[in-house]
């Protein structure tokens, strides 16, 4: 696969404060790309550049061998945008918010008809269609949301945090929404906060912190970087304490010298994490 998206030595600055720093990295064509990190890591502001709303201070981003900027028409037909927070007029139903949007394409006539009633059936909202759109759950305004950044088709699809706030039975259909979206050639840009969201979905997961990106790999070959076995216990302290074994004999003896509780099991994507910054991703 060729890389679709390029980033080069980016570096976006809010006064003396770096929110991302020196970064590259290149995303190739028709992948599902994880970022994962905690709050204030730089994701947001390093999609917002991606998708031109941002400027860099330094650096450049490309995007289909063009360098995006604010007044590029064409490569902003080709993205679509999920936004972490809602961005739906409530006062207008399912359809009506799909209809805006299709018009804000310049969407016109049959084609529009017909995208939005594919986008209904897609994302198994067509039986809401004509609900106000602050009558729905928390999922089904998801799923309109991401309809919307469907409307025109396009390459690709940056999802900020997309089910947060989904209950667990909804965002699993979201996944399997976005899977099939991936299946169909999409470039899907995913940044989120739940760790398992990243490793069920993702074919290639950056772990950022601090405005850079310190790892990026398959959530294999990320995890197998670290070992196979996590040993989780109680210091002295009372401190949770985290051991890493390639080898099982090692682990358990190890845990064997344990006075307090402890839990041996297969390390975890979070368990990179944390092993590479030092804290929790929330």
């Amino acid at each position: 696969m060729s890389e679709i998206i390029k980033i080069e030595d980016v570096t976006k600055k809010y006064g003396d404060f770096t929110a991302v720093d020196k970064l590259n990295l290149d995303i190739e064509k028709g992948s599902f790309f994880g970022l994962l990190g905690p709050n204030g890591a730089g994701k947001t502001t390093l999609i917002s550049m991606l998708i031109g709303l941002l400027k860099p201070n330094e650096g450049k981003v490309f995007i289909m061998n063009q360098e995006m900027n604010r007044n590029n028409v064409f490569l902003k037909k080709q993205i679509g945008i999920v936004p972490q927070h809602i961005n739906l007029d409530k006062d207008l139903t399912v359809k009506e918010n799909l209809i805006l949007a299709a018009k804000l394409f310049k969407l016109r006539g049959k084609k529009r008809e017909v995208q939005i009633e594919k986008l209904l059936d897609y994302m198994d909202i067509k039986k809401v269609e004509n609900r106000m759109a602050r009558k729905l759950s928390g999922g089904m305004k998801r799923k309109l949301m991401i309809a919307k950044a469907l409307i025109h088709s396009p390459e690709i699809l940056f999802l900020d945090e997309p089910t947060v706030g989904v209950d667990l039975n909804a965002r699993r259909k979201i996944w399997d929404i976005l899977k099939i979206m991936k299946d169909m050639g999409k470039t899907i840009i995913l940044t989120t906060h739940y760790i398992e969201e990243a490793e069920y979905l993702c074919d290639k997961i950056a772990l950022m912190d601090k405005g850079k990106i310190f790892y990026n790999d398959t959530s294999e070959n990320l995890k197998r970087s670290l070992g196979k076995y996590t040993v989780e216990y109680f210091d002295e302290n009372k401190v949770t304490k985290y051991k890493f074994f390639k080898d099982i004999d090692e682990a358990k003896n190890f845990s064997n010298s344990i006075k307090e509780n402890f839990i041996l099991r297969d390390i975890s994507l979070e368990d990179v994490f944390y092993n590479f910054t030092n804290r929790k991703v929330t």
